[in-house]
């Protein structure tokens, strides 16, 4: 079975640095688009970075230098480093997998449960 969990989110002040992780079960990380996405309390949800097979990354503006997403050699586990961190960056976090080299659609079928980033003033 295909499984996501995400860990690492917490409480962070302003300024700070946390590295979410997403542990993968029953395929490669590698081998597919992988994707984290956050929502905020009465927002939308939003892509926040994508990383396809070919290890090329995508971001959302707001977050560009300040995030960093990457997978591990053992092609298990799926990153998102993040620094800078403001409380605009609060939302939960959820890493996603489409069945798909590419990262051009947006067709992802499987989901983590989330985990909850708060950065205060």
């Amino acid at each position: 079975d295909v499984q996501l969990v995400e860990s690492g989110g917490g409480s962070v002040q302003a300024g700070g640095s946390l590295r979410l992780s997403c542990a993968a079960s029953g395929f490669s990380v590698n081998s597919v688009c992988m994707a984290w996405f956050r929502q905020a309390p009465g927002k939308l949800r939003e892509k926040v970075a994508t990383i396809n097979s070919g290890s090329a990354t995508g971001y959302t503006e707001s977050v560009k230098g300040r995030f960093t997403i990457s997978r591990d050699n053992a092609e298990t586990t799926l990153y998102l480093r993040m620094g800078s961190l403001t409380p605009e960056d609060t939302a939960m976090y959820y890493c996603a997998a489409r069945l798909g080299r590419s990262c051009v659609y947006s067709d992802y079928a499987y989901w983590g449960q989330g985990t909850q980033v708060t950065v205060s003033s």
